[in-house]
């Protein structure tokens, strides 16, 4: 048994990832008019792009697939070798398909050749072999020759497998900067996950309203601002004027800076000692933004408020964290 030591642990990884990344840098070089026909053709496409490839080639074939779907081209992957046997009936003319295979000429992925070109179907292809079968059949192909493998064997796909990775997503970048992509559509794709909560998420989804609006008049008792905010339990309550209109506000804080001013509380209305105007946002704000002032503010609560100030709601970083926005 060979004894290895950290160090050659280290050397191995560093090795392999110096290889990955000169490929990679590689690709920048080969980068020509054929990539831009394939971006063509994927963006003009009228269905879908259907992503294949067998074995390694096959999961970059999946993930790519994923990323395209998730950047704004719709996008799945088919098994080569379920396509001969039914799952060709997924694939129509309206679509392009994307087929890789670093030799150029994967049994199963060659297989499907003759039956795209009989249904008019598109062919992008993406190999390490611009003279091999796919390449040749293919209406843009795209080079992702690499120099060696990282295996020491130059067997295992590794190196290959990471460069057509990065090539799916200059790709998939690519079309998503053509189609004019945004944030919000990734949202829109992703509403479970962290970012689409964060940008789908508006203040009026998460704030207390209406009986649960923490408020008290102007000229109020202090002792009634306390009750209001111990029985809605939001560390605040608006203070609001004759017309509805938000005078203030008086919080959890701003009780400890009375205590330390002020001997006797009995005598003191909330207009004595509330914060006037304080922090608020409105309603259709994204809750991200009321994220972004509590921690500009280190503040942890928020009133609502219309497009004339008044008190609509109360939003405390709680909500925010249950949500799931931060």
């Amino acid at each position: 048994m060979n004894t290895v030591t950290e160090q050659d642990y280290r050397a191995s990884a560093r090795r392999t990832l110096t290889l990955e990344s000169h490929a990679i840098a590689a690709l920048i070089e080969r980068l020509d008019a054929a990539f831009d026909h394939a971006c063509q053709l994927l963006l003009q496409c009228e269905g879908r792009v259907v992503v294949t490839g067998m074995g390694k080639s096959g999961h970059i074939a999946r993930k790519i697939a994923a990323t395209l779907a998730s950047t704004g081209t719709p996008a799945f992957f088919v098994h080569p070798g379920e396509a001969s046997h039914g799952d060709l009936g997924m694939i129509t003319s309206r679509d392009v398909v994307l087929a890789l295979s670093n030799s150029g000429e994967t049994a199963e992925v060659t297989a499907l050749l003759p039956l795209l070109k009989r249904m008019g179907t598109p062919l992008v292809s993406m190999t390490g072999r611009p003279g091999s079968s796919l390449a040749c059949h293919a209406e843009a192909h795209l080079d992702t020759a690499v120099a060696r493998e990282a295996c020491p064997l130059d067997l295992a796909p590794t190196t290959s497998t990471t460069a057509a990775l990065a090539m799916g997503d200059a790709l998939a970048v690519a079309l998503l900067e053509a189609r004019g992509f945004t944030a919000e559509d990734f949202a829109l794709s992703h509403p479970g996950g962290s970012l689409g909560r964060r940008l789908l998420l508006k203040v009026e989804d998460l704030m207390h309203h209406g009986e649960r609006l923490p408020r008290v008049a102007l000229g109020s008792p202090l002792r009634d601002a306390l009750l209001e905010i111990t029985r809605q339990g939001l560390g605040f309550t608006c203070v609001i004027d004759e017309t509805g209109h938000l005078a203030g506000i008086y919080t959890d804080g701003d009780l400890r800076r009375t205590l330390d001013r002020h001997d006797d509380l009995h005598h003191l209305r909330v207009d004595d000692v509330m914060t006037h105007g304080g922090k608020t946002i409105r309603p259709s704000l994204l809750a991200a933004e009321a994220v972004k002032i509590m921690e500009d503010n280190r503040i942890t609560a928020l009133a609502v408020v219309d497009d004339e100030g008044r008190p609509v709601g109360a939003l405390h970083m709680h909500d925010l964290l249950a949500s799931g926005v931060i």
